[in-house]
């Protein structure tokens, strides 16, 4: 028997996204966005008010990126989350995040967090979306496998649980897409 809930945010899983961009003073900015995703196979979208100050710098630099925390780095990543940079000046610096300029858009890499993908802004649509074109995808060597692809079992990245607050780590496999479903054909 299902239990109805009605219209709610649940969405699973989400991932956490922590978007970079540069103030109008070129100091680093980031900032937790749960509801992000693809677009299309080669952009991005993001749900993010008008008041952030993140939103105030994609608009003004036309670029940003979009790393994805991991289970190694839940405390800074929440703390960009619940702090405003309209509000504490010094929020890249108390959380502990370190960055560099990425050399494909004007928009800071984390050092911390290994994968990102780095973005120019295509536009901001109708609803206050931003939409991004994916310009490049950075991963650290640290979360790389023996085939020099991304290896879940070394980066754990983490999604956003929306019913109870919560961070979940991602990671164990449970099969093989577009493969195991011809079982059935």
């Amino acid at each position: 028997m299902r239990k109805n809930f009605g219209s709610k945010p649940w969405f699973y899983p989400l991932p956490v996204l922590i978007i970079g961009t540069y103030n109008e003073d070129n100091t680093a900015d980031a900032m937790n966005a749960a509801w992000g995703g693809l677009y299309d196979a080669d952009k991005v979208v993001l749900c993010l008010s008008a008041g952030h100050k993140t939103t105030a710098n994609i608009k003004a630099r036309k670029a940003f990126t979009v790393s994805f925390a991991d289970a190694a780095h839940v405390v800074p990543a929440d703390y960009v989350g619940i702090v405003s940079a309209n509000r504490e000046p010094r929020k890249m610096e108390i959380s502990g995040f370190h960055t560099t300029k990425s050399t494909f858009v004007d928009a800071p890499l984390i050092h911390e967090l290994p994968v990102a993908l780095e973005c120019e802004l295509i536009k901001v649509n109708e609803d206050g979306n931003i939409i991004g074109q994916i310009v490049n995808v950075s991963i650290d060597e640290s979360v790389l496998g023996v085939d020099g692809k991304l290896d879940l079992d070394k980066f754990r990245p983490i999604s956003f649980e929306p019913v109870h607050n919560a961070y979940h780590a991602l990671g164990e496999e449970v099969g093989n897409a577009f493969n195991d479903g011809a079982a059935l054909q």
